[in-house]
């Protein structure tokens, strides 16, 4: 948890334990930070922050923070139970241990990631799973590859649905249009949010992006909302490759508020990943009432339901063709909205965080 820089693991952290802090001052917690941390991560005063070096910003440092560190910890203050947000466990501790593991994508994509992290997510990930005593994940699809690929028994994953923050509302027109002034010259424009990284399929989206172009009358423009992360050679050989790459905006790391703006301004939502676990930003969008083109493909269909327009991730044609279908026809977008404000309805930050607590108590009880 790091302030102004919350992913979507990071967003599930800290709505999640903000919640269960709060709804349980009877309990002690301790949140283990690798590096000096921001107040507003330390939701109550039942939580005790604690800086444990080294920062682990490799894997050598993953495996000495959570083999001898972590340990060191649990032990010192009698921790009845080790809960890691994002996967990780320590492999040298009786206490017992809840994983999220949000999905694993690594086991599908090795390549998408640097090769020495990939290496240890796939030689590490399985002995996780078996040492956790439960594991919760973020949908259906992930509990059932999860089960499959490790050979997990699939009573002990618990799924958790993520849900999305509150600030995301429908927007006026005036702020739009001041949006679109600051943002894409006052012209229209598809969004995406998320990293730069290979699964999220940027390429697709920009190759799709300048087909839309080369055959619409529009000058609707493409903003893209996110921090690298890996392998974007490709992504800028490609843009620099594109008919319309001028109409075509890398916006970078958005404070909420502008990210709040953004995304309500937006005439729809491009989300067009090969592998996701759950989505956020879908959810997101329909909550400010914006229309959503979507992958069809792993958890993707589980949060959009019959809300969204479904793409294969990997037909450039048709995610040109979902653009231009979402740009000339009125009826549809409002009909996709509608959809989406009742969709929305099944995913609350309050609803995961009980089921969290729950798979909590089920791990100490058991």
């Amino acid at each position: 948890m790091i302030s102004g820089k919350l992913e979507g693991i990071g967003c599930f952290t800290s709505e999640t334990l903000s919640r269960i802090t709060r709804n349980h001052p009877e309990h002690q917690f301790l949140f283990i930070f690798d590096r000096p941390f921001a107040d507003e991560f330390v939701f109550s005063g039942n939580v005790t922050p604690i800086v444990l070096a080294p920062p682990t910003r490799h894997p050598l440092l993953w495996y000495i923070w959570f083999e001898f560190q972590i340990p060191r910890i649990l032990k010192k203050y009698q921790a009845d139970l080790f809960f890691s947000p994002d996967g990780y466990l320590s492999l040298n501790t009786k206490t017992k241990q809840l994983a999220a593991i949000h999905d694993i994508n690594f086991v599908h994509r090795p390549k998408d990631l640097p090769w020495l992290k990939s290496a240890y997510y796939n030689y590490f990930f399985p002995k996780f799973a078996h040492k956790a005593r439960r594991i919760v994940t973020v949908s259906f699809f992930s509990k059932k590859d999860i089960h499959e690929t490790y050979s997990i028994g699939d009573d002990k994953i618990d799924v958790v649905f993520n849900g999305a923050n509150t600030r995301y509302r429908p927007t006026s027109e005036d702020e739009q249009q001041m949006t679109r002034a600051r943002f894409s010259g006052g012209k229209s424009y598809f969004l995406f949010i998320g990293a730069l990284h290979p699964r999220k399929n940027i390429c697709g989206l920009l190759l799709a992006y300048d087909t839309f172009r080369a055959s619409a009358e529009s000058d609707v423009k493409l903003l893209i909302v996110g921090e690298s992360m890996f392998k974007t050679k490709g992504i800028r050989k490609i843009y620099r490759s594109l008919q319309h790459k001028d109409d075509v905006v890398f916006t970078g790391r958005l404070s909420n508020e502008d990210l709040q703006q953004v995304l309500g301004a937006a005439l729809a939502l491009t989300f067009v990943p090969f592998f996701e676990g759950f989505g956020i930003p879908v959810i997101e969008a329909m909550n400010a009432g914006v229309p959503v083109i979507c992958s069809n493909t792993t958890s993707l269909p589980e949060v959009g339901g019959d809300a969204v327009y479904y793409v294969d991730p990997s037909s450039a044609g048709q995610i040109a063709d979902a653009m231009a279908r979402i740009f000339h026809e009125k009826e549809l977008r409002e009909s996709l909205v509608e959809k989406g404000f009742a969709q929305k309805e099944k995913f609350s930050w309050d609803q995961t965080a009980g089921l969290l607590w729950k798979s909590m108590m089920d791990c100490v009880k058991n």
